[in-house]
């Protein structure tokens, strides 16, 4: 017959030297033996906290400049065109001021093709060579009313954060958090946050839902032109009401853990037809 081997049982003396007292504590001899792999265990897990919480630092201190980029870009560029006066005094000027803007027009293209987002079409601003030709006055008359029609563009795409803090749950299939042997499709981003911490949108819209929706709890969508959509779930509050019009960077609700989450976060989609896209597309410029 076999029998059952007994654990060794190592003592450990803890002596308290102002009262003289002294306790014992009983440990299994082999988890004194691997102390020092716990240790290095524990540092390890440290220093890559650690290394997380400055790379995020860091990320969320660029992010924040790289939203404003684009509309700032643009902002200038309305900035630079000069009264007609001076486009009378020096034709010149005007068609190096034209040239300008046409680049950076394409720079601005290439930044929305990044975010697979369409770009704008340039052809039709100056006239053709087809077309009669068309004076400095009216060439910048038309760039003026073209980059107004930019800005309001630009302004009803979502760009950047609904709340700057670091992601903990990304877009695509990942375990589900209430059962870890199956996997689920997530079709947003999840961004940290604690109940109460502010949700904003991202892009000028209307609210066509503001209440509970299902796993979702207190949800918030709000549609775009050019059919996009942004939905915000797991509310604490909702501040906003269907039928309202929201600008870029409104507060639109309260984060928090209703519906089918886990702890208090905020959830973030952006649909496009109906359907939901990769919104990491969407927080940078660089993408």
């Amino acid at each position: 017959m076999n029998s059952k081997r007994t654990p060794e049982i190592s003592t450990v003396i803890i002596v308290n030297k102002s009262s003289q007292l002294s306790k014992t504590l009983q440990i299994k001899t082999r988890h004194i033996s691997r102390l020092k792999y716990y240790v290095y265990g524990v540092l390890a897990l440290i220093i890559t906290l650690a290394g997380s919480v400055i790379y995020l630092r860091s990320q969320n201190q660029e992010q924040e400049a790289e939203k404003n980029k684009l509309l700032a870009q643009i902002t200038k560029l309305k900035g630079e065109i000069p009264p007609p006066v001076t486009l009378q005094q020096n034709p010149n000027s005007a068609q190096s001021y034209i040239q300008s803007i046409e680049g950076k027009l394409q720079s601005i293209n290439s930044y929305l093709k990044k975010r697979g987002l369409k770009g704008f079409s340039t052809k039709a601003v100056g006239g053709s060579t087809e077309a009669p030709k068309l004076s400095d006055k009216e060439t910048y008359s038309l760039y003026d009313e073209y980059l107004n029609r930019l800005v309001r563009t630009v302004a009803f795409i979502p760009m950047g954060y609904p709340r700057i803090s670091s992601i903990t749950s990304v877009f695509g299939y990942r375990s589900d958090p209430f059962d870890m042997a199956h996997a689920e499709f997530h079709p947003g981003i999840d961004f940290k946050g604690n109940k109460g911490d502010d949700a904003k949108c991202t892009a000028n819209g209307k609210v066509v839902f503001a209440g509970r929706y299902g796993g979702y709890g207190n949800c918030v969508r709000i549609a775009h032109s050019n059919n996009f959509e942004t939905l915000y779930g797991h509310l604490s509050k909702i501040t906003v009401k269907v039928g309202q019009e929201v600008t870029v960077g409104e507060k639109i609700g309260k984060i928090g853990s209703t519906g089918r989450s886990t702890g208090n976060h905020l959830h973030y989609e952006i649909r496009k037809n109906g359907k939901p896209i990769n919104p990491r597309s969407f927080l940078t410029l660089n993408n």
